[in-house]
């Protein structure tokens, strides 16, 4: 089966992602399109395996796989929780509402790890773009400052929050290269800080719920290894 068609015949789930999910969007802000589909149970009875991934069909479109999805979704993977909790969702078929359902089974005290190494190695990146060019990429530091504060409300509530456009001129003005860089530093320590704070007190579990979101993986499988096709 074309890669392409797996997309476009077996989405259970399709968002709107980047500035324009995060409240942060300009004119001249890309349309980003995430989605999870269901490769037919079929398709796994074969030597060659369907893809975990798929790039497109329409330009800034990227797919997972839903068995990958949640392996990443359960190692607390930063782009794939704030994909699983977009607000701008494009297409939702039953399946993908349980997906959605299970949303907090996915959160856990991990996320703290998870957000904070990813932070600190695009923190990384930034400090060598202003050693070797003299400032930074603005756009990273903004979204970086934008998902440290996403790791700190998410273990102050135990909730993802992805719109964040209460913050949206501020954020602009780091974009736009308006802030100072120390100044900019002092904010990602701080929102650092404050999350390493906050995973102390959370009330988030320790782990994520691995068997329930297991249960449902299976029987999606089951499910569609008895709907009858052309792949029987």
């Amino acid at each position: 089966m074309n890669p392409h068609d797996l997309v476009r015949d077996h989405t259970i789930y399709a968002c709107v992602m980047g500035s324009r999910a995060f409240g942060l969007a300009t004119e001249s802000s890309d349309t980003d399109l995430r989605g999870v589909y269901l490769a037919p149970t079929p398709l796994f009875w074969r030597f060659e395996k369907p893809p975990t991934h798929v790039d497109g069909p329409a330009d800034e479109q990227f797919s997972w796989e839903l068995e990958r999805f949640c392996e990443l979704a359960l190692r607390a993977n930063p782009n794939v929780l704030e994909c699983l909790h977009s607000p701008l969702v494009e297409r939702l078929t039953p399946v993908g509402e349980e997906l959605l359902a299970l949303r907090g089974a996915f959160l856990s005290r991990q996320a703290h790890d998870t957000f904070a190494r990813y932070a600190l190695g695009q923190r990384k990146k930034l400090e060598a773009d202003v050693r070797t060019h003299g400032a930074p990429r603005w756009k990273h530091a903004m979204h970086l400052l934008r998902l440290l504060m996403s790791c700190r409300d998410l273990l102050r509530t135990g909730e993802l929050t992805i719109d964040v456009s209460e913050h949206r001129a501020a954020l602009l003005e780091v974009k736009h290269g308006e802030v100072p860089w120390q100044e900019v530093e002092r904010r990602m320590t701080l929102l650092a800080e404050e999350a390493r704070k906050a995973a102390d007190t959370t009330a988030l579990p320790p782990e994520p719920d691995r068997s329930r979101v297991e249960d449902f993986l299976i029987r999606t499988r089951r499910t569609s290894a008895l709907k009858p096709g052309p792949d029987h």
